[in-house]
């Protein structure tokens, strides 16, 4: 969510002591003030994010989906459509729960001082108390936002399972997202996105639709997870293909036409953000698949299909953090690092320390998002077409504050993830059996096949 937006939330009149009689113009701009700060309904506002909201969950069923589904061999493809669409199922039960309070309940928030709600949010809307029909949250519903809020729930740890496709028992799975989704995503989506008292936005760190709070986030947790489950049988010298290219690049378009519900959304109004956010994301997204294309070109004498939807998804994720803030050069900057880099992070990285992140949830979503992230804090100067640093904050200490938010999200959510981890394979076991990763996770989980023989 936009900064200017959850200021204009959590915004209160301003009393003028000493001032007994005032005069007609304080009194008429104080209930101008008034009426401001008091949410009033908007239907083209609601209207936006409605169509938002369904923009951001086709990004996982059935865009995630299908990019995943193609990049998988054919014993398998099945098992990740699966994971994506029982994880949609899950959270959505985790945010109304609990999810929603526990990052956007802001009862006992003080930004004078650091105590358990810096880091999290109470439990005061669990089981969705309070939502009604009546509430609003700036211009729209109470509800739309809950739900439009969920959406990014539900992608964030969705976007994981391909660091560890084909190899993770479901009941494991099952018991790692509801943890993970309960200890580490909701704190940093309280933390980034709550408004004054959360520690990230205190810090001044701008993530407008979450570079943070999603990509580094769901970034991270996939590279923890795809080192302790350890490698596929026979990676690397067995061969392992995507099967079906054609789901990746159609789940890649759907993933770029979703985007921007997640970013123009991001702005909870149809307004010149949501507009400028609109914008961006094209141009970005347009820059990377074009960057990763020719450097993979160079390196490989060929461009691929695959390389260019992945390079487009770099984009994409790149650009989230800086969509409420830069400008189109900015943007063209951030598509180019993000092409380039993503595409040296999923191939001579990822070949050089030898991880097996399956579907490269780390090159493209972690270090994707940390160029982004960083990136958005020189890009929104107005140098740069940017909207302009906040009063009293520098491109240096912008800079700082930004690379503070990366760092704190890459550890939090690292250690977290570890830990969790550690816990589910003590208590049911993390990785299927090796005859079970031969046969296939399709018949072997769920004794169904992708393809008739």
């Amino acid at each position: 969510m936009s900064r200017t937006m959850q200021a204009a939330k959590n915004s209160s009149l301003l009393l003028l002591p000493g001032i007994l009689t005032p005069t007609l113009a304080l009194a008429e701009e104080t209930a101008a003030a008034a009426a401001a700060a008091t949410p009033t309904l908007n239907s083209g506002d609601t209207a936006w994010m409605l169509t938002s909201t369904a923009l951001v969950l086709f990004m996982t069923i059935p865009g995630l989906s299908l990019f995943y589904a193609g990049m998988v061999r054919a014993k398998n493809v099945l098992s990740v459509m699966m994971q994506c669409f029982a994880i949609t199922a899950l959270m959505t039960v985790l945010w109304a729960l609990y999810g929603y309070s526990m990052a956007f309940d802001t009862a006992g928030m003080t930004k004078e001082a650091v105590n358990l709600y810096t880091f999290v949010g109470g439990l005061g809307k669990a089981f969705l108390n309070g939502v009604t029909r009546e509430s609003l949250t700036l211009t729209i519903p109470e509800t739309v936002f809950m739900t439009y809020q969920m959406t990014f729930a539900i992608i964030t740890p969705a976007l994981i399972v391909g660091a560890f496709a084909e190899r993770m028992k479901f009941s494991a799975l099952l018991l790692f997202m509801t943890l993970w989704f309960t200890i580490v995503y909701a704190p940093i989506a309280h933390m980034v996105w709550s408004g004054n008292g959360a520690l990230m936005w205190d810090w001044g760190v701008l993530d407008f639709a979450g570079g943070t709070v999603v990509h580094i986030n769901a970034g991270i947790a996939g590279l923890v997870a795809c080192l302790v489950l350890g490698k596929r049988r026979g990676y690397p010298t067995t061969a392992m293909p995507p099967h079906n290219l054609n789901f990746t690049i159609m789940g890649a378009a759907m993933l770029w036409v979703g985007w921007f519900g997640f970013n123009a959304g991001s702005a909870v109004a149809a307004d010149a953000n949501a507009g400028m956010a609109m914008a961006v994301t094209q141009i970005a997204t347009a820059m990377a698949a074009l960057s990763w294309m020719f450097a993979e070109w160079l390196a490989h004498g060929k461009p691929s299909v695959l390389g260019i939807a992945s390079g487009a998804v770099a984009g994409l994720v790149a650009i989230t953090p800086a969509s409420g803030t830069a400008g189109p050069m900015g943007a063209l900057l951030i598509g180019l690092a993000s092409g380039v880099i993503c595409f040296l992070s999923a191939t001579k990285l990822k070949r050089a320390l030898g991880y097996d992140d399956s579907l490269d949830v780390f090159g493209v979503h972690c270090i994707g998002g940390i160029i982004g992230a960083i990136l958005t804090g020189l890009c929104v100067d107005v140098s740069l077409g940017g909207k302009g640093l906040a009063e009293g904050m520098t491109i240096g200490s912008q800079l700082w504050v930004q690379t503070k938010g990366v760092l704190f999200t890459v550890v939090y959510s690292g250690i977290l993830s570890f830990v969790i981890l550690k816990i589910v394979d003590v208590v049911i076991g993390l990785r299927v059996k090796e005859e079970q990763e031969t046969e296939g996770l399709d018949l072997a989980l769920h004794d169904e096949r992708g393809y008739s023989l």
